[in-house]
């Protein structure tokens, strides 16, 4: 399934992310020389709808040589154009496809697909080159600020995810997610850079991976405290499949605000409202937490027909479309982990 090329194929950069399929014919890993071994490895398009990747590459490139500008690369560049052809759709993955960023090594994604077999092909290529830094980039569909996810606390790479935003997400879960594999070899982040179509989300990500094909190495020492916002994603808000939703109404069985993305990065009291619930339904949300334990119960009730918070909560990722909820979740639940930015830093229990 995966093409590979030492070179950019031509009038690729022309091409819009809908109209790549078309000449790549699938996922595509391209690796370009620079003036500095150890590549900086990219990853777009792990989800067909998200163009941010995509844009931000086209921009950067094209000021170097391999997109017709006059300078070499400051440093070597592999970039994986992933899910092309749920892009010609505009969707984030096509029916009967698995999750593009749910099938790298490490996934609990089951059964096993051509797909997870292809992300461990591009693992170990990436290896064997010696990879510098891994950067995965992302849309939001909810309104939430532009922020950095790391899955190990560790200096490299929290100075990699500050590079491009104070506020940083330490995870892991879901696993199966690029920046998870990629952090086994090399400093990694997954960048969330606004909604699609806002032109300072590619803007941003141009040029943070500007900033990162000219980095000579990474730092080891601690972030400074001061200079980071620090939060821990523990838990995933789910709506099971057999439980109708919508946004603004009042004949499903759980009925959200029209409003609630502007809960999004906001410390929420107990008690929050979010949303209505039928007569007759216990619980309208499955909510996990990193052992994959249900924690409804910690985060939510029902009171008098109103779904509320049980205790305070962060949440990340709210969105209203309704697809991307069947099909990913809800949002996420945070709680802030300023508390492990010491010197000695060491990776979380």
């Amino acid at each position: 399934m995966l093409t590979e090329l030492e070179q950019l194929p031509p009038g690729l950069l022309e091409r819009r992310a809908e109209e790549l399929h078309d000449l790549l014919g699938g996922p595509t890993l391209i690796h370009l020389p620079g003036r500095r071994q150890g590549p900086l490895f990219v990853s777009v398009l792990m989800h067909g709808n998200e163009d941010v990747g995509w844009e931000a590459v086209r921009r950067l490139l094209r000021r170097y040589q391999p997109g017709g500008g006059t300078q070499p690369l400051p440093r070597a560049f592999s970039l994986f154009i992933g899910n092309t052809e749920a892009a010609k759709m505009k969707l984030r993955r096509l029916p009967g496809q698995p999750d593009y960023n749910r099938v790298w090594p490490g996934s609990e994604l089951e059964p096993r697909t051509a797909e997870h077999a292809m992300m461990e092909q591009v693992v170990e290529t990436m290896a064997r080159r010696g990879v510098f830094a891994s950067v995965d980039l992302h849309n939001n569909t909810g309104l939430n600020p532009h922020y950095a996810c790391v899955n190990a606390i560790r200096n490299e790479s929290l100075h990699l995810a500050v590079l491009f935003s104070r506020i940083v997400v330490y995870f892991v879960r879901p696993k199966g997610v690029q920046s998870m594999a990629m952090t086994e070899l090399c400093p990694a982040v997954t960048l969330e850079c606004g909604k699609v179509g806002q032109l300072h989300g590619v803007e941003h990500a141009a040029e943070f991976l500007d900033a990162c094909l000219h980095l000579a190495q990474h730092p080891t020492h601690p972030v400074p405290p001061h200079d980071i916002d620090l939060f821990h994603t523990v838990a995933v808000v789910k709506i099971p499949p057999e439980i109708s939703f919508g946004f603004g109404c009042r004949n499903r069985d759980l009925c959200l605000p029209g409003d609630l993305e502007r809960l999004n990065f906001r410390e929420l009291p107990a008690g929050t409202f979010f949303g209505s619930v039928k007569p007759g339904i216990q619980h309208p949300l499955d909510v996990r937490n990193e052992l994959d334990h249900d924690v409804a119960d910690r985060y939510f009730e029902v009171v008098n027909g109103d779904l509320r918070t049980r205790t305070p909560v962060m949440p990340s990722m709210l969105t209203q479309d309704e697809m991307v909820i069947r099909q990913d979740c809800l949002c996420y639940l945070m709680e802030r982990y300023d508390r492990h930015l010491q010197d000695d830093r060491r990776e979380p229990e």
